[in-house]
Parts: C-alpha cells; structure tokens; sequence
C-alpha cells in the first residue's frame, strides 16, 4: 500500500495539526503553547513556518500572543473552527521571490539599456517620496521589480514577476502579515534598492543578483521583527485601554 502524501502547506499543518491538540485537551484554554523554537524543533520546520502557522491560529481566534511570555490558548475559542487553506504566507511568498527576482535581476543586467535605468531611477525617487508620506501605498516598489521583470524581455518571466506581486494581495495569510508589517512601521528599503540599481548600471549580473536576494532575505527578516513589534503594540494597546477602565472604577 502506498503512503499517502501530505500535500497541505508546511504552515497549515502545523496550524491543524495545533488546532486538533487544543481541540482534544492537549493545550487546555490559557495554557501557553511551546517556543517558536521548541514547535519548530518538534515539527522539523523553520521559524518562518512556525510563525505562519502561529498567525493562522491567531486568525482562526485559537491563540492570542502574550509580548514577553509567548503564544497562549485563547480563553474563548470560537465554538467552530475551520480548517480552511489560508493560501500563501508571506515567507514562502518572499522565498519565491528570492529566486526569481534573483535571476531576473542577473539576466536584465547583463541586457538592460540605458532608457530602462533611468526609468528605474525616477521609480526610485518616487519610493523615497512615497516613503516619506502619510498615507503609505507602496505603488513605487512594485513598480521597481516589475521594471527589472521587464528589462529582461522575456515575458514569461515578467508574468510570474508580476503574479506573486499579486499574491502579496489575494492570499489572506500574506495580507494579514504584510498589514501587520505595514502597522509597524515597515517600508521599502530605500538603500537597498539603490544597491540593486547600482548593480544594474554596473551590468553586473552576479552582483544583480546577490543585491536582489539579499534585499529580499532582509524583508523576511524585517517581516518577523514587525509581526513580533505588531504583537508588542496590540499588548501595549491593551495594557493602556485596562488601567483607564481600572482608573474610571476607582474613581466610581
């Protein structure tokens, strides 16, 4: 008899796989689930799958994050819960992106032409001023990696370039993550993208490259850094909205 193959994402079952231990008693109400790096070890999975699957519960209304104690088992869980695919998360949505902004970025260097680096310049001034409003949008920065998509003309690769730039707004996981990351203060990156600019004037591929997957690896790690700060802040919110209701009863 052959094995089934377990063809969920990485994140969704651990989320199930958590969900059916706190649905059977394993992690009673309020109980305090283990690390990210404990759950990570148990389930042979990285932090960022962990913290997938810790947002998924969080969304599903199973857990709620406790800043400086860790994740606990909501005192009132919803009665139903799905099991749904929440799609993509953001990490393995990034991890795409590594590897195929990575190589579109080496193959334009080696072809670009001098009308598309300045378009990709002026794209560059208009993320600083975006970065600099209230109102954040983040148009300027799809619009610098289409760019290089484009530069390597091939339209394949322009489409699947531009396809998971989508994702980052159909998938509700990816959504809910970069939304936290966004509550947090999180932008593009300004310096890193002059460096990929720089790479590309230089028609440099390998340098193209390595500017590319880096800048995205440092956006994994700014998106955990963010979701941790998001969880920090809701506590804080929480902490202030308790002491004026303390402060309204002693007041009675």
């Amino acid at each position: 008899m052959v094995a089934q193959i377990d063809t969920r994402k990485l994140y969704v079952q651990v989320a199930d796989s958590i969900t059916d231990s706190i649905k059977s008693g394993q992690y009673p109400r309020g109980s305090r689930l283990s690390s990210e790096r404990d759950l990570a070890a148990e389930f042979k999975v990285s932090r960022t799958t962990i913290r997938e699957a810790m947002i998924a519960l969080e969304m599903r209304g199973l857990v709620e994050p406790r800043p400086g104690s860790g994740i606990y088992v909501s005192e009132q869980p919803p009665n139903q819960v799905g099991y749904g695919d929440l799609d993509i998360g953001a990490f393995e949505l990034i991890e795409a992106r590594r590897l195929f902004e990575g190589e579109a970025a080496a193959l334009a260097a080696a072809i670009i032409t001098n009308e598309q680096l300045e378009e990709i310049a002026a794209i560059l001034e208009e993320m600083v001023s975006e970065n600099a409003r209230k109102h954040y949008e983040e148009k300027a920065d799809r619009a610098f990696h289409l760019a290089i998509a484009r530069a390597t003309r091939n339209t394949a690769i322009t489409m699947v370039v531009e396809i998971l730039w989508d994702l980052r707004y159909k998938s509700p996981l990816c959504a809910d993550m970069l939304e936290r990351a966004r509550r947090a203060g999180l932008k593009p990156r300004v310096s890193e993208h002059r460096r990929i600019l720089a790479a590309l004037r230089q028609r440099d591929p390998k340098a193209a490259r390595n500017a590319m997957r880096d800048h995205l690896r440092r956006v994994i790690d700014a998106i955990l850094a963010a979701t941790e700060t998001d969880a920090v802040d809701r506590a804080r919110k929480k902490a202030v909205s308790k002491r004026h209701e303390y402060t309204r009863r002693l007041s009675v």
